[in-house]
């Protein structure tokens, strides 16, 4: 059974960086798509950035130039790198992986609380 376990969250000020993580357990095939989704309090959850089992990277325009996502296969880890962060990017945000082939997954973290201070 896979699993995801997010941190890396906190509390940071407008301009400030953070980077979370995702560490997955279980047996994940490939390919799939590992992604980072984020909501705010009141709003829907929405995607962030998306990277293939193969690394090709795809982000939400409010955060394109800021962020940065990336995967380690080989220690079955994804990144969120958090630049020049901004007070509406605070949010929970979640890990995802994504497999619509046999065996399939869909399988999310807990989350991990991120603020920007304004």
């Amino acid at each position: 059974q896979v699993q995801l376990v997010e941190s890396g969250g906190g509390l940071v000020q407008t301009g400030g960086s953070l980077r979370l993580s995702c560490v997955a357990s279980g047996a994940i095939w490939s390919p799939n798509i590992m992604g980072w989704y984020r909501q705010a309090p009141g709003k829907q959850r929405e995607m962030v950035a998306t990277i293939t089992s193969g690394g090709s990277t795809h982000y939400a325009d409010p955060v394109k130039g800021r962020f940065a996502i990336s995967r380690d296969n080989g220690n079955y880890t994804l990144y969120l790198q958090m630049n020049s962060l901004k007070p509406e990017d605070t949010a929970d945000y979640y890990c995802n992986v994504l497999r619509s082939l046999p065996p399939r997954h869909n399988v999310w973290g807990q989350g991990t609380q991120v603020t920007v201070s304004s």
